[in-house]
């Protein structure tokens, strides 16, 4: 079909219920416990406490509403609110010990109950993502399992383990390679959001400021553990998504690990000596293009510049609904800030094309939304040249060029 607009879907968007609409989707059992752990928990995320902005959430006419005003008429859907018995925010949350892991598996398979009816709603516009723990492996992959059968097209979030986790096997120990497999053979699309993985802090006053300088890190452990486990070797066909994460950072991390891949398959790193085990026949960039895709989430001039190095068909953009970092209301000029000097066939597949093969999405399905909503090709084409009053965290954060800030 022939548009003079661009079909966006955004790669990274978050959702989730209301505690009162979450009790309705636990099994029964639970629902006792439940109000009672209800009545002793206190958000503490400003965004799910105020009224006029966690209906964002899970409220279909004011989601609606932001989205196509942004000219977003797709969107690959993570979890954000709190489910039944977490700790905390769904991705600062850790693996839940022994004596949690029944009602915290209880809890996320309400979430993916609700994401699911969520979707269905609006099936052509969202494909949400399902939620499981490691804990238990065969738990895993039926609830893997499910999360396919209930129509959540946009795959499984990993839970990551943390350095200080040590009540669940590290993500590089073979015994994963079931599930691996699994989600391999069911084409479940694997996908590592940013602000995961991080050990516990302890609560000092150097906490938050430790925390945020070293969160990249952390949120890219997952990726690299499954790299130099041999986990894309063995399983070629494994979808991964890194969402989320700088763009730019993908290039140096590459280069660092082929370097070592390359010595150690040479045997030694200086003293340090490898037995064959160690080594992997190919380097970390190529299992990079052969496995994963990348959510750049308001990416900046230096993210969009990354994307050159890689796949064409493995670049997405990401909006970050409705958190405060992300792109609304300005993703129009986000898109003129970032993109406008980008070829239009590429900036389609980076806006939507590349989303909606990896996600399943029916382009033709949002073409009537596109052209009533989506921005026009000659709108991106122009440069911005001033920040707009009250430019939000994505714009001032985007430009390298002093003069926009």
């Amino acid at each position: 079909m022939n548009s003079n607009r661009y079909t966006i879907i955004s790669a990274d968007t978050h959702a989730g219920g209301s505690h009162e609409q979450y009790r309705e989707y636990l099994d029964p059992e639970w629902r006792d416990e439940f109000d009672a752990w209800r009545g002793r928990y206190k958000n503490p995320w400003k965004d799910l406490r105020d009224t006029d902005l966690r209906v964002r959430n899970w409220d279909d006419e004011r989601r609606d509403a932001d989205q196509l005003a942004d000219g977003v008429v797709g969107e690959v859907i993570f979890p954000n609110t709190v489910p039944p018995f977490y700790p905390g925010f769904v991705l600062f949350a850790g693996p839940p010990k022994a004596e949690d892991y029944a009602r915290r598996r209880a809890g996320i398979q309400a979430h993916n109950r609700w994401m699911a009816d969520f979707c269905a709603r609006k099936p052509a516009q969202r494909a949400g993502i399902g939620q499981f723990f490691l804990n238990d492996i065969d738990d895993a992959i039926g609830d893997a399992t499910r999360i396919k059968e209930q129509g959540l097209r946009g795959g499984v979030l990993l839970p990551t383990v943390a350095p200080d986790v040590t009540w669940v096997r590290p993500l590089y120990h073979p015994e994963y390679d079931r599930l691996w497999a699994a989600l391999q053979d069911l084409d479940i699309p694997v996908n590592l959001h940013s602000g995961t993985g991080s050990p516990n802090y302890g609560n000092f006053p150097a906490t938050p400021s430790i925390m945020i300088s070293e969160v990249g890190f952390y949120g890219m452990r997952a990726f690299v553990h499954l790299i130099l486990s041999g986990v894309f070797e063995r399983f070629p066909r494994l979808k991964f998504a890194v969402t989320e994460s700088s763009a730019a950072a993908f290039g140096p991390l590459l280069r660092q690990l082929d370097t070592n891949m390359e010595m150690i398959r040479s045997g030694s790193i200086g003293e340090l000596k490898y037995a064959s085990e160690a080594s992997l026949p190919r380097n970390a960039s190529d299992y990079f293009d052969q496995n994963v895709w990348v959510g750049s989430s308001f990416p900046s001039i230096a993210d969009a510049e990354a994307r050159k190095s890689m796949r064409p068909d493995r670049f997405m953009w990401g909006s970050d609904y409705p958190h405060d970092e992300g792109t609304g209301p300005f993703t129009r000029e986000h898109l003129r800030l970032v993109f406008h000097d980008t070829p239009e066939e590429e900036l389609r597949m980076i806006l939507g094309g590349n989303a909606a093969k990896l996600y399943d999405f029916d382009l033709d399905a949002l073409a009537p939304l596109a052209e009533q909503y989506g921005p026009t090709v000659e709108e991106i084409k122009q440069p911005l040249l001033e920040l707009p009053e009250g430019a939000n965290q994505a714009l001032l954060r985007a430009t390298d060029e002093p003069a926009l800030v």
